[in-house]
């Protein structure tokens, strides 16, 4: 027979128990949480300027991961489509650049998941979102912007890398103006470590005529770009639609191909591409961007009798201007059958736009 003492102790062995159990199924169902740690500064956002972000995840199980965004009207994958996934270190804590915006949000996601490159809001926590956190951008953090003056508009100077035509690092100091109000460009380092330059215009100015004055560049790398050209990054990543059109100056990799081309995107289509030479000496370029109709003309020299090199009237898939700025690039093309060998600083020396 059992004492009450010992019945006592049994049942309240067996309470215990149940406590211990109870409190194991609470802490198995418990949803894993994921929070911000390291909050970059708040800004408009644009490709020029990235910051670190940083946090830790609760409770992940194995194969998921961290999506970042940022907010900039919309939600912009971070730090891009090509890398869309922040690392998770040791301690289950995770860091990733950004660019910058007025929000931050991190999400906690199962392995099967496929983070949209833009969201107008973001996901819902469900099936395959686990844990979500959103945070405001700190307004006490200053933001270093590089920008220059150049033609009588403002510029922004590149600083973070781009995909555009392989993995790119930008140097803010590769771009800059002289005495004299032209722009020069620089392609700076050693093969396997160039460092490029970019300016975007900082407004939109659709529809008129753009005309710029180029140096020299038969020294041009094969492999090296120098690109002017208009694109819409919001349509880009909603719809691959970058309402793109390209004067390109580049053999691609290729010293046997042409070295220049007036492209509309996508340049895959056979009538979207017009191939030429331009030769050594100062060239004009401009382009006539109408609805409906773009005419790009490329002249000797730089005033307007000089004779013609080249020219080309596109009227079909011509692009509207959405939210396009125009831009003008030099990188290193790293996907052609040869790499950059050598750098170079090449010049603009004019700039101009009538609407």
């Amino acid at each position: 027979m059992t004492s009450k003492r010992g019945l006592a102790f049994l049942l309240l062995a067996f309470s215990g128990l149940l406590a211990t159990g109870d409190c194991r199924a609470r802490k198995g169902s418990e949803r894993p949480t994921i929070e911000i740690t390291r909050v970059p500064p708040a800004d408009k956002g644009g490709p020029d300027v990235a910051e670190a972000i940083e946090g830790r995840v609760h409770g992940m199980r194995s194969g998921q991961h961290v999506v970042v965004y940022a907010r900039s009207r919309a939600w912009w994958l971070q730090p891009g489509p090509e890398q869309p996934f922040a690392p998770i270190e040791r301690g289950s804590t995770w860091t990733t650049s950004t660019h910058l915006g007025t929000e931050y949000a991190a999400l906690l996601v199962e392995p099967d998941y496929r983070p949209p490159a833009i969201l107008d809001t973001l996901p819902e926590l469900g099936a395959a979102v686990v844990a979500r956190v959103v945070v405001a951008g700190d307004p006490s953090k200053q933001v270093v912007r590089h920008t220059l003056r150049w033609g009588g508009y403002e510029w922004t100077i590149r600083g973070t890398p781009s995909d555009r035509g392989g993995q790119n690092l930008y140097d803010p100091s590769n771009a800059w103006t002289d005495d004299r109000g032209a722009l020069h460009l620089r392609l700076a380092g050693s093969p396997g470590n160039w460092t490029c330059a970019q300016i975007i215009l900082s407004r939109t100015l659709g529809y008129g005529t753009y005309s710029f004055v180029v140096g020299d560049v038969s020294a041009l790398d094969p492999a090296a770009v120098l690109a002017f050209y208009t694109l819409d990054g919001v349509s880009s990543a909603r719809d691959d639609n970058p309402r793109e059109w390209n004067l390109a100056i580049s053999r691609w990799g290729d010293p046997t191909r042409r070295n220049a081309q007036y492209v509309i995107q996508p340049s895959y289509a056979h009538r979207n591409t017009y191939l030429f030479d331009v030769p050594p000496g100062a060239l004009t370029h401009t382009v006539r961007w109408e609805p409906g109709r773009l005419t790009f003309r490329t002249l000797r020299g730089s005033t307007a009798g000089s004779p013609l090199v080249a020219e080309h009237v596109f009227t079909e898939a011509v692009p509207v201007p959405g939210e396009g700025r125009f831009r003008i690039n030099l990188y290193d093309f790293q996907r052609g059958p040869k790499q950059v060998a050598t750098g170079g600083e090449f010049v603009i020396a004019k700039f101009e736009f009538l609407p």
